[in-house]
């Protein structure tokens, strides 16, 4: 019996509430958000149990020493919080190299940036969550102290892991990677138990002290000392500087709908980008060869200048209001043309994220993403804690002339997004689209699907996507109708038919009705996806 073949097509109906709702990539964290929701905690708590709980039920994607972003409709207002950590203030270009690195490498302590979601974790609490971290971290702890089953993807992808790690990680640092994600010198199957005592003393650590320890009592001292010992950068010093931030959120108006991303550092930038091209069209149908081609191209505009000038914001020298202004989208429209064009970026890596969403019955809603980068990140495990490390500096150019090159302190381009809808000054509701650079790819088609197509929020996630890679390249799923392929090809796309769905990201969306406070919400089929609700 196979958890990963499924020879008939199966459909997921929207999931419809009213009390409060989760939505993420594991049923276990879904549930751990609802089980806070009931305690009495807000959409905030239940956010943020669900983000502890994915840190020990999909550690393939994230973990305690990953980032994290969250977008936060409280009292008709929507705030921003930024939890991503910048580079050692010990590291430099010439450094790197002296390493015998001509880029940033993907694993080791050389790539690890400070990590910011425990501190995003306290920062939500602190402002506006209701209970204590101690109940809200409970059940992750519970999980990594007892244990649970691996569901399919995760045993998938885990298992994926295993087998590039076995070959591309060499040297002690890694013993505990090892050590922790395949005790059984493999890695755990699909309905095997796993469980990490480390997991479960640090999060109570984190609880207890409301994530200071992690930055400034004896898990940072853990870090600093294990970074040292390795020849890493990072130090206890670069931990004790280091704040989750707020910022005022970002948005274009889309067909009367406000679209809204975390600024820069994020790339959430470039889903508006492309979606201020793409407002200066019309769109009759979803399955219209012309229409992705639109999206296609404008998608690659939006890029060309994402990647060229979204930086840390204290030194990016574009102008946001300038790159969604309207006279941009119309330079930009108008230098589209009928066939397939070359941009400039390079190729685009793939990444490991997690996404989720939370509302509950008073209006609050969370539109929340957190990832350690490329699956399990650095590949580093700090001794005795599970915190697994993030590789985000993998991000930054060794080119001193590039907009993101390396720098002490710097934040590098991020890829992580989290998005929310509002219209007329009321929320909609949260969405996101988590992997790599897939992500402002999967806002623009999970957006236009909602709004353009009149798609409900488990039919906007279940629709195929397209992806664009580099250049003319472009990578579509197995269910792409035929006749958009062969029409996009003539085109002149580089046309590929992906038979695996799990470069193609994976999403969430909760929508909410203004007049009546009804939920709806749906959930990522290409995942082990689930929406708890009440």
């Amino acid at each position: 019996m196979s958890y990963l073949t499924y020879p008939y097509s199966s459909q997921r109906m929207a999931a419809i509430s009213r009390n409060g709702m989760v939505a993420t990539s594991q049923p276990l964290a879904a549930q751990a958000g609802l089980d806070i929701l009931k305690k009495g905690g807000n959409a905030i708590d239940a956010a943020i149990a669900t983000a502890a709980c994915l840190t020990v039920v999909e550690p393939t994607s994230n973990g305690i020493g990953g980032d994290a972003f969250a977008l936060v409709w409280v009292k008709d207002k929507l705030f921003g919080l930024n939890g991503s950590g910048p580079a050692p203030q010990s590291i430099s270009i010439e450094k790197v190299k002296g390493l015998g690195h001509e880029s940033m490498p993907i694993t080791g302590w050389t790539p690890v940036t400070v990590p910011g979601a425990p501190s995003a974790w306290a920062e939500l609490s602190e402002r506006f969550g209701r209970l204590p971290l101690t109940e809200v971290l409970k059940p992750a702890i519970v999980y990594a102290r007892n244990g649970y089953p691996l569901t399919p993807i995760l045993g998938k992808y885990w298992e994926r892991a295993f087998t590039a790690y076995k070959t591309r990680l060499k040297g002690k640092e890694f013993d505990e990677w090892f050590r922790v994600f395949a005790p059984q010198g493999q890695a755990p199957k699909i309905g095997e138990m796993w469980k990490s005592d480390g997991h479960a003393d640090t999060l109570a650590e984190i609880a207890e002290t409301r994530a200071a320890s992690f930055y400034r009592g004896s898990l940072a001292e853990k870090i600093a000392d294990a970074s040292k010992n390795a020849g890493g950068f990072l130090s206890k010093e670069d931990l004790q500087a280091f704040k989750a931030e707020w910022v005022e959120p970002v948005s274009v108006n889309y067909r009367g709908f406000d679209i809204w991303e975390i600024p820069p550092n994020g790339q959430g930038l470039v889903a508006l980008m492309a979606l201020n091209i793409l407002k200066g069209f019309e769109f009759v149908s979803r399955e219209d060869a012309e229409a992705v081609h639109l999206q296609l191209e404008a998608m690659k505009q939006a890029f060309t200048d994402g990647k060229a000038y979204i930086t840390d914001p204290q030194t990016m020298k574009a102008k946001i209001e300038d790159l969604l202004s309207a006279e941009y989208g119309e330079k930009c429209r108008n230098a589209i043309k009928p066939t397939a064009q070359l941009p400039e970026p390079g190729t685009l890596p793939k990444g490991g994220t997690v996404y989720l969403a939370t509302a509950d019955g008073e209006g609050n809603m969370v539109s929340f993403i957190q990832s350690n980068y490329m699956g399990f990140g650095s590949g580093i495990v700090i001794p005795n804690t599970g915190i697994s490390m993030q590789n985000r500096g993998h991000d930054f150019s060794l080119d001193p002339s590039h907009e993101n090159a390396l720098a002490p302190g710097k934040k590098t381009y991020h890829t992580i997004i989290p998005g929310f809808i509002t219209k007329d000054n009321q929320a909609v509701g949260p969405f996101g689209v988590m992997g790599g650079y897939m992500q402002p790819q999967g806002h623009v088609q999970v957006a236009m699907n909602l709004i353009d197509f009149g798609l409900n929020p488990q039919a906007a996630l279940d629709a195929p996507r397209w992806q664009w890679i580099e250049g003319k390249k472009v990578e579509v799923e197995h269910t792409f109708p035929n006749y958009l392929v062969q029409q996009l090809a003539r085109k002149g796309h580089d046309i590929k038919v992906a038979h695996d769905s799990g470069g193609f990201g994976r999403g969430q969306i909760i929508l909410r009705d203004p007049d009546t406070g009804v939920l709806s919400g749906g959930t990522e089929p290409r995942t082990d996806g689930s929406i708890a609700s009440w």
